[in-house]
């Protein structure tokens, strides 16, 4: 189902799967660099991992006819060099100049090798990985003599956390809807996250559509992904009595598939949703993206609109009575089966809908995405109490910040680690999560 519509997608869409390896980003107006006839364009942006500009970044471009120039990123994390002569350049990023406590990430290739031509921008992307710093002037923020951390710094850390648990919240409401409702952990949920970001990158950037028509035709595809998935493996499985431990087998096979499907078409690098260039916006102390802030306000939106749907509706209802006991849901007529691939459905559109946001915030999106966060929605579930969507809100709402706040004192990736840590910790004083119901045994 999710293979047939990406092969659908690009056999369509683009001549090549190559393509996905370097999209060529719109010059900015504030490029110093204007492709035409005589003359090429290699560019690009370089963001911290909250999303803002990584700012004085120094890199090295040669290549085609001796071309030799060393350029560094502007207060927006751009760069840009112009080119006479077409051919293969070398774009080498010093890794010594990127923010204290950043690096790339395992995916970049660095060098990495791009093919210029004449009158055409080529973009080339860099992720970095690792503790985000004070965009506001491209370095780490100030720390006092002491290893403290300052106001500022926390105030940024905390914008971060709250924009990471909304995205978190947004793909993690499906996952503990649909165990509710079935009792099954879905490990390929991730791959539908990711599935949104992919299907976004081929609409608006390959195919050049609006942006937000191309948002809601991915939502639209990820959610027909969710009922046709149900209706072809999972309810058949169910009806042969199947159990929940080898159905869980079943997710995490299809996530597998799905990962190297993804591969296949994209590569291995990360591709960008929307060809422009980030514009920041500054909160006093904090400084955010504009993507940051819409992602921010649609995920809001989507949330509450969910929660009007369970709470406020009849259908919202029926869904909270079969998560509860599907047994009398169906004694007291309704369609437990309906039911299930309703949540089904709605838990891809809202993973697709998380992939496209974050997307956009991480100016990209790998083939790896959703494996990446996935421990983190099963943390944020299992923290809010597994089956309730609104325990997974508050439990991403906590992972979130737990994630970003670390940040202040331990470097890299070791945030990841402390939020499950926290989690742990919180389970052994309350096994049933923040929300969740302590269950009689025997």
């Amino acid at each position: 189902m999710i293979v047939f519509a990406l092969l659908g997608v690009f056999l369509f869409g683009t001549s090549s799967p190559a393509f996905a390896a370097t999209t060529p980003p719109t010059a900015s107006a504030s490029a110093s660099c204007t492709a035409d006839a005589t003359t090429g364009c290699i560019q690009g942006t370089i963001n911290q991992p909250s999303g803002d500009p990584a700012v004085g970044v120094s890199l090295h471009v040669t290549g085609a006819g001796g071309f030799d120039e060393t350029i560094t990123t502007n207060d927006q994390g751009k760069w840009v060099v112009a080119i006479t002569t077409a051919g293969q350049y070398q774009v080498e990023v010093d890794e010594s100049s990127l923010p204290e406590g950043q690096s790339l990430d395992a995916s970049a290739t660095n060098p990495a090798t791009v093919d210029a031509a004449l009158n055409k921008n080529t973009g080339r992307i860099f992720k970095l990985t690792g503790g985000s710093g004070d965009s506001s002037s491209g370095t780490t923020a100030p720390t006092d003599s002491s290893g403290g951390v300052t106001w500022e710094r926390f105030l940024q850390q905390a914008a971060s956390g709250l924009r990471l648990g909304l995205l978190l919240a947004l793909a993690s409401v499906g996952l503990s809807l649909i165990y509710g409702t079935t009792g099954l952990s879905n490990f390929a949920h991730g791959e539908q996250v990711t599935l949104g970001g992919i299907l976004a990158y081929v609409f608006a950037n390959l195919l050049g559509w609006n942006l937000i028509l191309a948002a809601i035709v991915t939502v639209v595809i990820c959610a027909a992904t969710g009922y046709i998935q149900d209706w072809l493996i999972w309810k058949p499985l169910r009806r042969r009595g199947m159990s929940n431990m080898q159905m869980m087998i079943v997710t995490i096979g299809l996530s597998l598939a799905l990962q190297y499907t993804f591969q296949f078409f994209i590569g291995a690098g990360t591709v960008r949703i929307d060809r422009s260039n980030p514009k920041t916006v500054d909160l006093g102390a904090i400084t955010l993206s504009e993507q940051s802030l819409w992602a921010m306000l649609i995920a809001v939106i989507a949330i509450v609109l969910v929660g009007f749907f369970l709470l406020r509706t009849r259908i919202g209802r029926a869904t909270r009575a079969v998560s509860d006991n599907p047994a009398l849901s169906a004694a007291s007529g309704i369609n437990v089966d309906g039911i299930i691939r309703l949540v089904w459905t709605l838990a891809a559109g809202l993973a697709g809908l998380a992939g496209i946001m974050l997307g956009l915030v991480l100016n990209g999106i790998s083939w790896q995405t959703g494996l990446q966060l996935l421990l983190l929605m099963f943390a944020a579930t299992t923290l809010g109490g597994l089956g309730t969507a609104f325990g997974a809100l508050a439990g991403a709402l906590i992972i979130g910040m737990v994630v970003e706040l670390t940040n202040l004192v331990l470097p890299g990736d070791f945030k990841y680690a402390t939020a499950l840590l926290i989690l742990i910790l919180v389970l052994l004083i309350r096994p049933q999560g923040i929300f969740g119901r302590r269950e009689r045994i025997g």
